[in-house]
């Protein structure tokens, strides 16, 4: 596999909600089916910094460090040597048009260019975005060191995949793999969640504007590489 990009991802937020797995039925990739944990499925909205970011080895200049905020659910695919657990992307949101237009070029990524910000101070982090009349903030207190979650955890579920997969129409699926040491985590105190999911991402999602969510994890990161896609339906 081709390396494409390299970057840092840190200090992500990660707030995952429990969903009838119905409403993604149609997203789901084929040749993939929904990842469960103990019969649950999960959608997470997620916030994190992107930092010193290298396409095919070179820094682009301007769009090296940047904020990005996506929604994602959890998918699988079983090959002949291993489940290959991954996530599939509702919308990724970054500050840049640039950005957002070499991801759907390359990737055929759902990424849409919003205006945003963030802040992280000793003992709080916080990630802001906006479009319109849609102004949208996810933070947190940042707790005690937790280290890296039990294996078959709800925290290892949701940090650990490896595995991006992108839906073109109802025959072609693309698989890219996405690599990183495992994640730590951190206590999320007092969690903040004011997203307009409706106008946000899309009607579907909209309830979850005033749902609790099941956690919000928050993680450390790491470096991570990101390898060329490829077709596998």
């Amino acid at each position: 596999m081709r390396k494409f990009l390299t970057a840092k991802w840190h200090d992500l937020i990660m707030a995952n909600y429990e969903i009838d797995p119905s409403l993604l039925t149609d997203s789901v990739p084929k040749g993939t089916e929904l990842d469960f944990h103990e019969s649950r499925c999960f959608v997470s909205l997620v916030g994190f910094m992107f930092l010193d970011t290298r396409v095919l080895g070179l820094p682009v200049p301007f769009h090296i460090n940047f904020e990005e905020v996506n929604l994602r659910f959890y998918v699988k695919r079983e090959t002949e040597s291993e489940i290959r657990r991954g996530v599939v992307f509702v919308k990724e949101i970054v500050p840049r048009f640039a950005i957002a237009a070499v991801a759907r070029v390359f990737f055929d990524e759902p990424y849409e260019a919003w205006k945003m910000s963030h802040t992280k101070t000793e003992n709080e982090l916080s990630y802001s975005w906006r479009q319109g009349e849609s102004n949208n903030t996810l933070s947190v207190r940042i707790g005690k060191r937790l280290g890296v979650p039990d294996a078959d955890s709800h925290g290892e579920f949701i940090i650990e995949h490896y595995w991006g997969y992108t839906k073109h129409g109802c025959d072609r699926t693309d698989e890219y793999k996405v690599e990183h040491p495992k994640w730590e985590l951190f206590a999320a105190e007092k969690p903040f969640i004011n997203v307009d999911f409706d106008k946000t991402y899309s009607r579907e999602f909209g309830f979850l504007t005033d749902a609790e969510p099941h956690s919000v994890l928050l993680a450390k990161g790491s470096e991570i590489t990101v390898y060329k896609g490829e077709r596998i339906s």
